[in-house]
């Protein structure tokens, strides 16, 4: 699994066999320049599914509810899953926390929208935990997960992404539940793993969290590209000869000799 925003990416990520493309509201922070993933829209959310479903032709959609979306209530929920799979053309839904969400989980299930959850480090709760950092490092906050995931299981749910947390724990729980899981800093024994395409990229120069790897650096590949755009440019280098269109045998003598004639030059 990657997180893809748009049809380019989208088509380049499907047709290398990516077996699911995850629309993350981590758009907001990798796409739109905010600090977190808290302002977010469902809008957000319906424009960039739509342009990746363009693109996916065999990789299954999952996009995220982004917050407030259906922590209100559960007939928010289902009408928003709802939106994300027939206005935008998502194939799954995947919403953060655990057992507290499990009516909306359970309801969303039964409008027969399969339904991803998502536990240990959620970003939807930065304010709350106050950061992006590893999860689930004491006993109490270990079993809540381990609970988390099998209410969210029973409520439903067709997997379960897990953020962040010890690999050990990751490995208990992926053998306890029946659902695949997904890890993304969870270790090595998840069932799938999930990353942010610009961050195994290395699309924002030095920044690496600590479970990314970098198989490019495509960031790097692009500066390079732009700079060397702009001092051909600014050369007269780009457009060269084999770049531009001729007007064919003879233009320059019988329309442009006209035009001068007519215009002066």
């Amino acid at each position: 699994m990657l997180t893809a925003y748009d049809y380019c990416t989208a088509r380049i990520m499907d047709s290398a066999g990516v077996d699911c493309l995850l629309v993350g509201d981590s758009l907001g922070m990798v796409m739109l320049g905010y600090e977190n993933t808290l302002s977010v829209t469902m809008g957000d959310m319906i424009h960039h599914t739509k342009a990746v479903a363009r693109g996916a032709k065999h990789a299954l959609v999952l996009a995220d509810m982004p917050f407030m979306s259906y922590q209100q209530s559960v007939y928010d929920a289902v009408v928003n899953a709802g939106r994300l799979v027939k206005e935008a053309r998502a194939q799954a839904v995947k919403l953060e926390g655990g057992a507290e969400f499990c009516p909306q989980i359970e309801a969303i299930a039964k409008a027969s929208i399969p339904v991803v959850g998502h536990l240990g480090l959620m970003p939807q709760s930065v304010n709350k935990i106050g950061g992006y950092r590893g999860q689930c490092k004491e006993y109490e906050s270990a079993k809540k997960l381990v609970d988390d995931a099998v209410a969210v299981q029973k409520a439903g749910a067709v997997a379960l992404v897990l953020e962040c947390v010890p690999a050990g724990l990751a490995a208990f729980v992926t053998k306890l539940l029946k659902i695949p899981t997904v890890g993304i800093g969870a270790g090595p024994d998840c069932d799938g793993q999930v990353l942010v395409y610009q961050d195994m990229l290395s699309m924002y120069g030095d920044f690496r969290p600590k479970f990314v790897k970098a198989y490019e650096n495509i960031g790097f590949n692009m500066k390079q590209a732009f700079l060397k755009y702009i001092t051909d440019v600014k050369n007269k280098a780009f457009p060269s000869d084999e770049h531009c269109f001729s007007g064919g045998a003879g233009y320059d003598e019988e329309v442009m000799d006209k035009l001068k004639s007519e215009y002066g030059g």
